[in-house]
């Protein structure tokens, strides 16, 4: 079928993207579902730095490629031995599990090995693309690519949610939830009279928050430079926040580190008390290097553990974080600042480049 997407044409043209416009929106032939496959009507995808980072080369990836990892909608089509149903909506996530690899078998710990290897090379898990201009294959994105009106994703990469979930809402079930809020809840879950420390308030950081503040009598406190930033964790339940040249020896037990750079991740490690816990899960450049001393994790007994996608089983978390949302404990709306069409896609990218969104929502249709 005939769909519309934002495909990567090139990596690390020069900002400002609406004027450079390295995502073009173009009409893409879309294959019908394959075995274990669904086709997705997108309602909601959100603009994620996972996305920013493939446009500006901090994560390099095969191009052209449609964009977007982060997604809901309907389900319209499904392939053979698929076992969703037609007019399900779901959550889309961007790392699918066989279930029975070495990374699955850990709960959580480790990403799954064939999936991971599928998106390194713009591939759903089962193999190849579903997705054409003409006779050039585009790459898919995380086995998601949801920058689109439709996309044919692998069930693996799909969670049923409610239809009283909204889009946006289960969109970022998918990726910002699961990542920030995953890392609360997998890692080290706080012990009431705890300290909870957030450094990095975009979208995953704010997840973060929002988790944290669900739990009984736990301190939370947000940390990010722009003051846009920390209004916002306020607004998501932080009880204190501060810039990073503002924090003394805080000592919280749990600290997440969710802005994606050795400075963040400095400052993460540094607000870690005794015995405390450091979950880095941002995304730096390949080349980024950070300075710790390693006295102070020996002598304070502190641990740093890295947890992709939030040490999580999407199939296992994501209902939790529904339920909780549904309960009036997880306030995701407070993590939407803008919904935009999908022609706005390149002023997207440059709001997020510039820190002045949180979570954009792209509406498809």
């Amino acid at each position: 079928m005939k769909i519309r997407g934002a495909v990567l044409e090139r990596v690390g043209a020069e900002p400002p993207y609406a004027i450079s416009r390295p995502l073009v929106i173009c009409e893409l032939d879309l294959d019908e579902p394959g075995p274990g496959e669904v086709r997705v009507r997108l309602e909601a995808a959100g603009v994620c730095h996972s996305d920013l980072s493939v446009v500006d080369g901090g994560r390099p990836r095969p191009v052209p490629m449609l964009l977007g990892h982060e997604g809901a909608g309907i389900v319209e089509a499904c392939g053979d031995g698929a076992t969703i149903s037609v007019g399900q909506r779901v959550a889309i996530t961007f790392l699918p599990r066989c279930g029975e690899c070495d990374g699955c078998k850990t709960e959580g710990v480790r990403p799954c090995d064939p999936g991971s290897a599928a998106n390194a090379t713009g591939e759903l898990i089962s193999g190849g693309s579903r997705l054409r201009r003409s006779d050039d294959r585009i790459s898919h994105h995380l086995g998601a690519s949801v920058f689109a009106t439709h996309a044919v994703v692998d069930e693996r990469s799909v969670v049923p949610v409610g239809p009283d979930v909204p889009p946006a809402i289960a969109a970022l079930l998918g990726c910002a939830v699961l990542t920030g809020g995953g890392a609360v809840i997998n890692v080290s879950p706080p012990r009431p009279g705890s300290t909870v420390a957030v450094v990095g308030l975009g979208g995953v950081g704010l997840a973060a928050v929002l988790v944290a503040a669900a739990h009984a009598d736990v301190r939370v406190v947000g940390i990010d430079p722009l003051e846009t930033k920390r209004a916002a964790a306020m607004a998501c339940g932080a009880d204190e926040v501060l810039s990073p040249n503002e924090i003394d020896d805080m000592g919280a037990e749990l600290v997440i580190e969710a802005a994606g750079a050795a400075s963040a991740f400095e400052t993460a490690v540094s607000v870690t008390g005794l015995g405390g816990t450091t979950v880095t899960v941002g995304l730096p450049p390949a080349d980024a290097i950070a300075a710790i001393s390693p006295l102070a994790l020996v002598a304070g007994g502190r641990r740093i553990v890295g947890s992709y996608l939030g040490s999580a089983v999407p199939a296992r978390d994501i209902p939790l974080f529904e339920r909780m949302w549904r309960e009036g404990r997880l306030p995701v709306e407070h993590l939407v600042s803008d919904e935009l069409p999908l022609d706005e896609i390149n002023v997207a990218m440059d709001r997020l480049r510039e820190g002045a969104a949180l979570r954009q929502i792209i509406v498809p249709g």
